[in-house]
């Protein structure tokens, strides 16, 4: 019989990670395979990004409305609510034999929650890293504890899920699947990126992505230095839409603001994936606090302006360029990243997330996987006592 697996996505970043690896499943003749899709997805103010599936002809078993127009942590909280409500319904009628989720968005706490009372299996990729600014630590950590399959980005985050008490043979090195698109994907040339985009890129080009810190009281608090700083800039900037955490409409209506009162600034709502990590390639910095300047930029040796907390601890290579969230320290990494002697330090600079073959592992583990008693885990071992304690 074929093995049923389900895959959640949540938002235009975590498909544009899942995308291989939905690929290979799709094209497995042991595997029935559905997407849920739920959140941002389905919010016109996000951009529909539910077409893009469709367009790729994965097969959508759920499309789950849950999202709240809302700009606060109480519309977060409200948001899991509805998903979990919606997915219990969804989860009931087509039961996998495995769900795979990723990363560590608040909203992945839904499935997570509900796989576990119908007793589902649960797979979990990119577990084991660290980025202490925000919520998306905690959430990772417990999808990591809930999972019985894991595959993790670098060896170091293997290490970290395996003394959380994860038995080693659950847990599989695969490298980050967004790196697939690197090597599989025809990423667009210059002036394909020019013409679809509209853009010129022959001037000095930053990008900038930038998401709420969802650990502050005030998720927005950092923005204000990086507004300051990119306004000291002569160069052409280019902003990619925030996340749907909480504070994402302030820094739309900021970016928005900015963006009138400045020529040579353009916003993106979305970015198609393929276009989005071309324009990698051809930019001269990126600067804000998304993984993508983590976990992508060193495959294209871009320097990355890494703005406060929200990144902090996580691996990262050497085209990292940390700032505290002021103004002068942000000015100066910028002009420090935009230097050739920089540019030319990081020529041949590896990755730590991997090379870009990480799909084919994750397809070939969840569908050859035995799945007999998958959901008891054996029990953490615990250190002696020590004397006196």
């Amino acid at each position: 019989m074929k093995r049923r697996i389900a895959v959640v996505t949540t938002s235009r970043a975590d498909y544009s990670h899942l995308y291989w690896p939905l690929v290979e499943l799709a094209q497995r003749p042991d595997v029935e395979l559905g997407v849920i899709a739920l959140g941002a997805h389905l919010s016109p103010e996000f951009g529909n990004t539910l077409s893009e599936i469709e367009r790729d002809g994965f097969p959508i078993v759920a499309r789950i409305e849950c999202l709240l127009s809302s700009d606060t942590d109480t519309g977060m909280a409200k948001t899991i609510g509805l998903a979990t409500l919606s997915l219990a319904d969804a989860l009931t009628s087509w039961r996998p034999d495995l769900l795979l989720l990723i990363a560590d968005r608040y909203e992945m706490l839904a499935p997570a929650s509900v796989a576990l009372a119908l007793r589902i299996p649960i797979a979990h990729i990119e577990g084991g890293e660290v980025s202490q600014g925000a919520i998306d630590d905690a959430v990772r950590n417990a999808l990591t504890k809930l999972a019985h399959i894991h595959f993790t980005s670098t060896p170091t985050a293997r290490r970290r899920v395996i003394a959380m008490g994860e038995e080693p043979w659950r847990v599989h090195h695969a490298g980050a699947p967004s790196l697939d698109h690197l090597r599989r994907s025809k990423l667009m040339t210059r002036a394909e990126v020019e013409q679809t985009l509209n853009l010129d890129l022959s001037q000095p080009t930053v990008l900038v992505a930038f998401h709420p810190v969802t650990l502050h009281r005030d998720t927005t608090d950092e923005a204000d230095a990086l507004f300051d700083a990119l306004a000291h800039l002569d160069c052409q900037i280019l902003f990619v839409y925030p996340n749907s955490d909480a504070g994402s409409r302030d820094l739309i209506k900021r970016t928005q603001a900015f963006a009138d009162d400045r020529i040579m600034t353009r916003i993106f709502v979305n970015l198609a994936p393929l276009a989005y990590w071309s324009l990698l390639r051809y930019v001269d910095v990126l600067v804000g606090n998304s993984s993508s300047g983590i976990m992508e930029a060193a495959s294209f040796g871009l320097p990355v302006v890494n703005i406060g907390m929200r990144q902090q601890s996580r691996e990262r290579a050497p085209n990292i360029l940390d700032a505290p969230a002021t103004t002068p320290e942000i000015l100066d990494r910028v002009r420090q990243a935009i230097t050739p002697e920089f540019r030319r330090s990081l020529a041949n600079i590896t990755n730590p997330y991997g090379t870009g073959h990480a799909a084919e592992l994750i397809a070939e583990v969840l569908a050859t996987t035995p799945l007999k008693n998958i959901l008891i885990k054996a029990p953490v071992p615990v250190p002696p006592e020590s004397e006196g304690t």
